[in-house]
């Protein structure tokens, strides 16, 4: 389903070119989940980005289901995330002038694949049911990060990339978060590709990468 191969990056740094990546390689299976794990400036997000389309690879390349993301103008890779991506980042990103069921809603409907019944599946199993009604400012750090989840799995899409999803929560909350991603993530038929720092929270996943200095250690 997602096939990386040979991936590097280089970004501009104060002292000359830094690598970050260096000739990344790996394999997801759909309907699998797999931990990208590493110290800090290992390259993890930014490997996370790159499959996202949120940047663009200096060598290598990365195919999702036959599509080869390196090959893609702007306009192409915002149409790989609006229809095929789901996007799950610690900072939620939702939409303040939306209550909580439009932006539940609003990847779904970008994407023309919105789905009332699996929507509010989501709404209940995340427990937002009776927050439908609230704006983001109103939630807690949880309650946000719940429906930044729903959002991303609303659309049913092939992959969902998460980066430190549960990273502004407490412990006990990023647990909970943590169970309701995977259990919703297998529910939706879609692989999972995550970036954490968490060995606990790498062996909830089926699999584990560990990059170290840009490489798969």
């Amino acid at each position: 389903m997602l096939e990386i191969e040979n991936v590097s990056k280089t970004y501009p740094g104060a002292d000359g070119p830094t690598p970050v990546l260096r000739g990344v390689s790996l394999d997801l299976d759909a309907g699998r989940t797999l931990a990208l794990t590493g110290e800090s400036g290992s390259g993890k997000s930014t490997l996370l980005h790159l499959v996202a389309g949120l940047d663009a690879v200096d060598a290598g390349s990365i195919r999702m289901g036959g599509l080869d993301v390196t090959a893609l103008d702007d306009a192409g890779r915002a149409a790989l995330r609006r229809e095929r991506v789901g996007l799950v980042f610690q900072q939620f990103n939702l939409i303040p002038s939306l209550d909580i069921a439009a932006n539940l809603a609003f990847q779904a409907r970008l994407a023309g694949r919105h789905d009332p019944d699996w929507q509010a599946e989501l709404t209940d199993r995340l427990g937002l049911t009776e927050l439908a009604a609230r704006y983001p400012e109103q939630l807690s750090g949880g309650q946000q990060q719940r429906v930044a989840i729903g959002r991303a799995l609303a659309g049913r899409p092939e992959l969902i990339l998460a980066d430190e999803p549960t990273g502004n929560l407490d412990e006990p909350t990023g647990d909970a978060v943590m169970s309701l991603l995977l259990d919703l993530v297998a529910r939706s038929g879609a692989a999972l590709l995550m970036v954490t720092h968490s060995s606990r929270l790498a062996d909830m996943l089926d699999a584990r990468v560990v990059l170290r200095a840009g490489r798969i250690a």
